[in-house]
């Protein structure tokens, strides 16, 4: 590979052509990968900004103001609400409004609703996943084969081995090793708080549907099972 004058790339990628003349093609094909992670972590929080992930506040309230038997003021909450969460909220009082939905059908829409947005959520996720598994992996072929040169190196020199020189190439071998590490480690740790998020939004809206339907009788009392008879008696006339 042609050597890269250090003097025409900008100060801070000096240490990178170190580490790529050093470690070779393999340190370079782990430093795209690092590049295509980091363009895809990018690409996730911006989804989850743009999507309101976590943001469960506005859901809460409409719920409540639905469960107080204040339908329109619940509906106009949820339409106000940027979250994944009070979008299904809205569609819960959207449908419940029409006479002639039937309370387990539209059960059954929402929830398949709730896995399309979930499916959604989980976008670019695998591919990450697979940076940090094969990342480690990259970087130990590289050591393999620069522990492969170093030895034939060595074959070659016979009684005359200096040490110095095979210590220079056992090192420069475990490099890739510990650049496949760096890239690894973060990226593993980030799709795991991507996993904690999206666990988290797909455990609020299972909480929100069926306290929706159920009324949340447990917190509430029996005064809310009254209306909830009440409501369904209304839709199946």
């Amino acid at each position: 590979m042609p050597d890269v004058p250090t003097a025409a790339l900008p100060h801070f990628l000096s240490p990178l052509t170190g580490l790529v003349d050093q470690g070779g093609p393999v340190v370079l094909f782990l430093l795209a990968l690092s590049l295509v992670a980091a363009a895809l972590i990018a690409a996730k929080l911006l989804q989850f900004l743009y999507l309101g992930v976590g943001r469960f506040g506005t859901a809460r309230k409409a719920l409540d103001l639905w469960l107080d038997g204040r339908p329109q003021e619940a509906k106009t909450m949820a339409a106000g609400g940027k979250s994944v969460v009070a979008d299904i909220m809205l569609k819960l009082v959207q449908g419940s409004a029409r006479s002639e939905t039937r309370t387990e059908l539209l059960k059954e829409d929402v929830e398949r609703i709730c896995i399309q947005r979930i499916n959604t959520l989980r976008a670019y996720l695998r591919p990450l996943d697979m940076i940090a598994q094969t990342a480690p992996l990259i970087g130990l072929l590289g050591t393999v084969l620069g522990m492969i040169e170093a030895f034939q190196a060595m074959q070659g020199a016979g009684a005359a081995v200096d040490p110095s020189v095979l210590a220079g190439g056992i090192w420069v071998a475990l490099l890739t090793t510990a650049v496949g590490l760096s890239v690894a480690i973060p990226v593993s740790a980030i799709v795991g708080w991507f996993d904690s998020r999206i666990e988290a939004e797909q455990s609020e809206m299972e909480a929100l549907v069926t306290a929706f339907f159920t009324g949340a009788i447990a917190e509430r009392g029996a005064a809310r099972i009254v209306a909830l008879e009440a409501s369904e008696t209304r839709h199946a006339v």
